[in-house]
């Protein structure tokens, strides 16, 4: 306490103990040469290039939901250009991932919007009804555009995020946990409202029935024709609303379960292995999707009104209060069972896809 206290830093009684526990190995509370020595070679949770390097997770991960917080990247990866090739990579992966679980996507969306009390759609009932109703082809519905919008929205949170990063005023490599979620909502909010009317074409092409809509373009021509320009930012408020949530909760699990990770694992290098990374990412983005669920629900019930004949026009607040009259609180949470079954698939596939794309891409790991 004394020596620091020379270099000008105060600590605790109990900030020292800690501070020798974490050194002492053998329960002695007197540090030798062989442990001061270790204790420096071998903690690597200080060596914030290397963290970053082996811990990101929104780049490599895609659950289907584009609201997490930008991965930060080292000095040394935006000076070789590697930054661009993870991005790339990343979206590569989310392609591949939202294709391979594309059929329980547009499950969630159908129980989202026509599961009730009266209509209990189980999952196997699901299925068989959209075979029944447009072959094995109809569990596509609506992907086309889910993959599309993965390039806009990733390119423009990634520079809205560095932007921020700069208004924030950080000159450190990496900025702390609030700043990062404030950022990162601000920047998940502009790419949000960039591309949110993709978001509404998706909801309805998951939605039509055969012959519906000869495709994309023709759903938005129709929807311009018949709705005007608002109805493609119908939702919007409830998906807003759902980032702050989703982005704190999924950076704050997914921090917490590194920093344990690092402090009780980490012994000569910060890389967590395959195994733990996705079980972090996996715990990580359930806990956000399950904090944003019923606003992700609500958004898609309104994303949808016009596509339900007769539905009459309804705000948040009384979609919410009807919801909880109608169906109670469980109604808030109609189509989490496939949302969760395809977490694990998703975020497996996503990974593998990323890992060989990036020794396609020529990304150099150390």
């Amino acid at each position: 306490m004394q020596s620091l206290r020379d270099l000008g830093v105060k600590i605790s009684e109990q900030q020292a103990e800690k501070i020798l526990k974490s050194m002492d190995k053998n329960g002695t509370m007197t540090i030798d040469w062989n442990e001061w020595r270790d204790y420096h070679l071998l903690h690597p949770v200080e060596n914030i290039p290397e963290i970053i390097l082996y811990w990101k997770h929104s780049t490599i991960f895609d659950v289907g939901e584009n609201l997490t917080v930008p991965d930060e990247f080292t000095v040394e990866e935006r000076q070789t250009g590697m930054w661009w090739r993870h991005l790339v990579a990343g979206g590569g992966a989310g392609a591949v991932s939202r294709t391979c679980t594309a059929p329980l996507d547009r499950l969630k969306v159908l129980m989202q919007v026509h599961a009730s009390r009266s209509n209990n759609m189980c999952i196997v009932g699901g299925f068989t009804q959209m075979i029944r109703e447009g072959g094995a082809k109809s569990l596509w519905r609506g992907n086309g555009i889910n993959v599309l919008k993965i390039a806009p929205e990733s390119a423009i949170k990634f520079m809205a995020y560095e932007q921020i990063k700069r208004l924030v005023g950080s000159d450190q490599e990496t900025l702390r946990i609030h700043e990062r979620l404030v950022a990162g909502s601000l920047a998940g909010a502009i790419a949000q409202s960039s591309i949110y009317p993709m978001e509404v074409l998706k909801t309805r092409m998951a939605l039509r029935k055969t012959g519906q809509y000869s495709g994309m373009l023709d759903c938005a021509r129709r929807i311009l024709a018949k709705e005007g320009v608002s109805a493609f930012y119908k939702g919007y408020v409830p998906n807003m609303l759902g980032i702050i949530p989703y982005a704190g909760i999924d950076l704050a699990v997914y921090e917490t379960l590194k920093n344990a990770w690092l402090q009780r694992y980490a012994v000569n290098s910060a890389d967590p292995g395959v195994f733990v990374l996705l079980a972090c990412g996996t715990i990580s983005s359930t806990c956000g999707q399950l904090a944003s669920y019923p606003l992700a629900l609500v958004r898609t019930r309104m994303q949808a009104q016009a596509s339900i004949e007769g539905a009459p026009e309804v705000t948040m607040s009384s979609l919410f209060k009807q919801i909880l009259r109608t169906e109670g609180a469980f109604g808030l949470y109609r189509g989490l069972a496939p949302n969760f079954m395809k977490v694990i698939p998703a975020v497996s596939i996503s990974y593998v896809v990323y890992e060989n794309l990036k020794i396609t891409l020529g990304v150099q790991s150390r």
